[in-house]
């Protein structure tokens, strides 16, 4: 199998228009912190060539990295289109997660299957702080799944999530780290230096930054 190209993948997200650079109407993300770049891997599926080269840098990454699984899960609703691909393209049983159990039939929160004493590799669009995905880890672990690994197409690289995985006892890997979009991003002239040095200072310290109402 080809190596995962890194930067080549950042270009095909870039491809989609799945990199925003909004410094003035910054994005508020689920867990309250404004961001002034957003990236939209939703767009990932209304553009199967480029959706084709993430998931086969899945697979790549998947044999590279020796992750051994018996299902993929994804979690509602972004990680779903990526982790039933993934999973159709290795024939491997799939299941989804919600993010809240639902308040008719079996009341679950884990659809697809039984994931009771299977090994799960947790599939996602995008991580921010990790909250949602770690969410999900405990709902499969209390259907008695064990799960050790997080494979997702980006991050934005924030120290909290990297702490929150790491108090879980899972491992996280991105497909294309938030390092290689912004270079990508450079390249393309999508931002200048300065813009990047600005968004790699709000990376540092997400929850106390702000826009600038000068700019």
């Amino acid at each position: 199998m080809t190596p995962v190209n890194e930067d080549a993948l950042a270009i095909a997200l870039l491809d989609t228009k799945a990199f925003h650079h909004t410094p003035d109407s910054p994005v508020t993300f689920r867990s309250g912190i404004q961001s002034p770049v957003y990236i939209d891997n939703r767009r990932l599926i209304h553009h199967p060539q480029e959706w084709h080269r993430i998931i086969d840098g899945m697979r790549a990454r998947i044999a590279e990295s020796g992750l051994n699984f018996d299902v993929i899960a994804g979690i509602a609703v972004g990680g779903i289109p990526h982790s039933s691909a993934l999973a159709w393209s290795l024939s491997v049983p799939s299941v989804f997660v919600r993010k809240e159990a639902k308040e008719h039939g079996l009341q679950g929160r884990i659809d697809g299957g039984n994931v009771d004493g299977r090994h799960v590799l947790l599939v996602e669009d995008m991580i921010t702080t990790g909250g949602s995905s770690l969410s999900g880890v405990t709902a499969l672990r209390a259907a008695g799944a064990t799960v050790t690994d997080c494979l997702s197409i980006t991050s934005y690289d924030l120290d909290e999530a990297r702490l929150a995985f790491r108090s879980q006892d899972v491992r996280l890997w991105p497909l294309v780290s938030f390092r290689a979009l912004l270079s990508a991003a450079v390249a393309r002239g999508l931002l200048d230096d300065a813009a990047r040095g600005g968004i790699e200072a709000w990376q540092r310290n997400p929850r106390e930054w702000r826009a600038d109402p000068d700019r």
